[in-house]
């Protein structure tokens, strides 16, 4: 009897994951990347959406939408609904979910999906109660909450569930996440709103400020990946800028080096350092020595920054380790919730329905 009850179970998982797949999102303020069960990683995409002004239809998402940023005519506008790791724009939000969410579903319309959503450690109840919504509105059966630096841990594989402890930052778009966890929970925390857009905004106003020159939002993101580094190197590249001349108003080229870079980039990371610091001066001295053995690791697109690692190491006198896919950690920590939710209760948020 037994034999036959798992059979039956088995063939009714398979029909229903024909017909619907849970989804696991990690909602950046730069990248939104979607896990979906059985599949992994489906969807890797900027989360910008386009509209038209007049009719507030979507003419695009994801990477048509960015290529738009910055060259629109006055009847489209393309916009980034996430600011500082949560939600700005609540329209913009509920429209580009559910998009992505379609696209990976594909034919799979007939249920709507459970989804699981990676949100700041240090969110408010309002704004768990806006991601909530925005996700419940763009199809989600159930909505879920994991917090970013316990999803990066799971996908690094750290023991989140023993009492050993385990130090992750996580630099994203809009959010630098520092968490001490232990016994599936975080101990210690610092979340802070200086992270990648940052970096990019300090290259933008070096630039102005030191060659009188105005770039634009995605050109301040090429030179931060060209030429961003956090620690000196012997080796120094120069990359070829264009942008608008402030007196003149005629485009004008100038060359950038990856020093002047360092310098430019020098305040928001010296904030993230400070971070650091303060999350490690809170934690339990039993945790602390554990952070001695084990040492940081890191995850997040800023965790991409070349030199990063040797300047926090160089700061903090510990071991310091980047995951192998820095940028898809938390999602893919979410994925490993989302397939063993029972394994994983303990971490999500209880959130309370008013």
């Amino acid at each position: 009897m037994g034999f036959k009850l798992s059979s039956i179970i088995k063939v009714f998982r398979t029909i229903k994951n024909q017909f619907v797949s849970d989804v696991a999102i990690d909602l950046g303020t730069c990248t939104t990347l979607i896990y979906v069960n059985d599949r992994g990683i489906v969807l890797n995409e900027p989360t910008v959406v386009a509209i038209d002004t007049n009719t507030k239809k979507c003419l695009a998402t994801g990477n048509d939408a960015k290529k738009m940023l910055g060259r629109t005519p006055d009847d489209i506008k393309a916009i980034r609904p996430m600011k500082d790791g949560v939600i700005a724009d609540f329209e913009m939000v509920e429209l580009l979910l559910r998009t992505f969410i379609e696209r990976v579903q594909k034919k799979r319309l007939f249920t709507r999906p459970r989804v699981i959503i990676c949100v700041p450690s240090g969110i408010t109840e309002v704004e768990k109660r806006a991601v909530r919504d925005s996700a419940e509105a763009a199809g989600a059966r159930e909505v879920f909450l994991v917090s970013e630096p316990i999803a990066a841990a799971i996908g690094i594989n750290l023991p989140v569930h023993s009492a050993t402890g385990s130090m992750v930052i996580d630099i994203g778009g809009g959010t630098t996440e520092i968490a001490v966890i232990a016994l599936s929970g975080i101990v210690t925390n610092n979340s802070i709103r200086v992270a990648g857009d940052e970096l990019d905004d300090a290259i933008f106003q070096y630039i102005k400020k030191n060659y009188n020159v105005i770039i634009g939002e995605q050109t301040a993101e090429k030179i931060k990946i060209e030429l961003g580094n956090a620690f000196p190197t012997s080796l120094e590249n120069n990359y070829e800028v264009k942008g608008r001349d402030l007196v003149s108003g005629i485009p004008k080229t100038i060359r950038l080096t990856s020093h002047e870079v360092r310098e430019a980039i020098q305040e928001p990371l010296s904030m993230i350092i400070e971070a650091i610091r303060l999350t490690l001066e809170k934690t339990p001295p039993e945790l602390a020595s554990d952070i001695v053995n084990s040492g940081i690791y890191m995850a997040g697109g800023g965790s991409l920054l070349q030199g990063i690692d040797a300047l926090i190491r160089e700061e903090t006198n510990l071991p310091v380790t980047i995951a192998e896919e820095p940028d898809k950690a938390v999602v893919i920590g979410a994925g490993r919730i989302l397939d063993d939710m029972s394994k994983y209760e303990k971490v999500i948020f209880q959130m309370k329905r008013e």
